[in-house]
């Protein structure tokens, strides 16, 4: 990190998404270690800079890039830093700081695609709350939270992808059959449903090609919107064709198109969620963010909720949230169902043209998941199940939306011996629990 001829450079912003601000944060707090260098010149006791710098910190150190709202607020900043240094301009005229400042500013404009015109943060904002802000309407103030701040609203998270694989608001992960139309979440405010198709001929393997999400009409911030998307078609507008909703030039709910036909993101700000739609493949992927508050806004004939409930028994493939994995010699037991034969070579049916080998598959994952967590071998296991490579790209983008809105960097990766939420969980074989009961009656004896 550093100025220069080349300007300012800000990490992380050749990426989709946005850095955290922690990052921002340390380039600044750079910047502003330089201002005591430039303070050695003598016309450093009128120059300001340095009062330019700590409040351009001031106004963005409490953003949150994984929230709706990062980018309008960021360039508020940008312009009112501008601004300081131009009023700055004969005063600071051979300080190497402000200019390096100068450069860096433009720099950020560039790669933000921050207009040059428009409104500018006050280092003074206003605290009145905003009707159609959750974050300003149920904590008195419009900025975005940090973790850890006093009054931090609960986050949960919940996420979807693969043969299909689902992550629950409660952390929990499970795989699942779940063929046809289920709703991942039936709250007051929204509603997600899912449409799972089999994968391959022959096979009870099922992923998504089918996303419906209902916005609830919410006071004056928005009416009712209905975002679809299926196969071949993820537009970037709700279905009467607008792309937000709610008046005024900060729209309380809008779509965001990160990548045309593949990425969009929902951000409804008077709920405070976060929705990320992908295809990948022939085949979409979902992940939601939302106050705790509102997921729990249902009542006893909403409570089939995949996000909040998990699938039922009668739908799981894994158990007890272990998943029988290739790798540990268990065959997808959507092929088979008899336990006793899963070991037998002979007996695992003939996987789809092109499909993977173990050692195939386990090293096409590596090529985008470092870490053997349980994203990991999900891709192994999609890829041993279906013969299907863009099955790893889903994988990939899962952890990558997990990363950005899961609120809890502590909580991102689940092991397989933790997938149930337990500290050491075990293959529920069979052989395993007559050899655990066998243990126990021996020390009890």
């Amino acid at each position: 990190m550093g100025m220069g001829k080349a300007g300012f450079y800000y990490p992380g912003a050749e990426r989709l998404r946005s850095p955290p601000p922690v990052l921002t944060l340390l380039v600044l707090i750079a910047v502003s270690s330089w201002v005591h260098i430039g303070e050695c010149q003598p016309q450093a006791t009128q120059c300001r800079i340095s009062k330019c710098t700590s409040d351009f910190v001031s106004l963005t150190s409490h953003l949150n890039s994984a929230l709706d709202g990062f980018d309008t607020e960021f360039c508020k900043a940008l312009r009112a830093y501008s601004a300081c240094t131009h009023r700055n301009t004969k005063t600071c005229r051979g300080n190497l700081v402000y200019h390096s400042a100068v450069l860096g500013i433009s720099d950020l404009m560039m790669q933000r695609n921050c207009s040059k015109d428009g409104p500018t943060s006050s280092t003074h904002p206003e605290t009145a709350p905003e009707s159609c802000n959750y974050h300003s309407r149920h904590h008195g103030s419009g900025r975005e939270f940090r973790a850890g701040d006093p009054g931090q609203p609960t986050y949960l998270f919940c996420g979807l992808f693969g043969d299909p694989h689902l992550r629950t608001f409660k952390d929990q992960f499970q795989t699942c059959k779940v063929e046809g139309a289920w709703p991942l979440i039936d709250n007051n405010y929204l509603s997600v449903q899912v449409t799972n198709v089999p994968v391959v001929p022959g096979s009870t393997a099922t992923a998504t090609n089918k996303i419906t999400i209902i916005f609830k009409p919410y006071q004056e911030c928005t009416e009712q919107k209905v975002y679809q998307a299926v196969t071949d078609d993820l537009p970037a507008a709700f279905v009467d064709g607008t792309t937000s909703g709610g008046d005024g030039d900060t729209k309380s709910l809008r779509i965001v198109e990160k990548e045309a036909g593949q990425h969009a993101e929902i951000h409804a700000r008077y709920i405070g969620a976060t929705v990320i739609v992908r295809q990948v493949g022939r085949y979409l992927t979902l992940a939601v963010r939302m106050p705790e508050e509102l997921a729990l806004a249902y009542d006893e004939t909403q409570d089939l909720q995949l996000c909040m409930n998990g699938c039922p028994m009668a739908e799981r493939i894994d158990e007890d949230g272990y998943l029988p994995l290739p790798v540990l010699g268990l065959h997808h037991p959507k092929h088979q169902h008899q336990h006793h034969q899963q070991q037998q070579p002979h007996n695992i049916p003939q996987h789809p043209r092109g499909s993977f080998s173990l050692g195939s598959a386990t090293a096409k994952c590596r090529e985008k998941l470092k870490v053997k967590d349980i994203y990991f071998h999900s891709c192994v296991f999609d890829l041993l199940t279906t013969g299907d490579a863009n099955f790893t790209s889903a994988a990939y983008s899962a952890l990558q939306d997990l990363e950005a809105l899961h609120p809890q960097r502590e909580r991102w990766h689940i092991f397989p011996n933790q997938a149930n939420g337990g500290p050491c969980s075990f293959p529920r074989t069979p052989v395993f629990k007559l050899g655990l009961l066998c243990f126990i009656i021996v020390l009890l004896l």
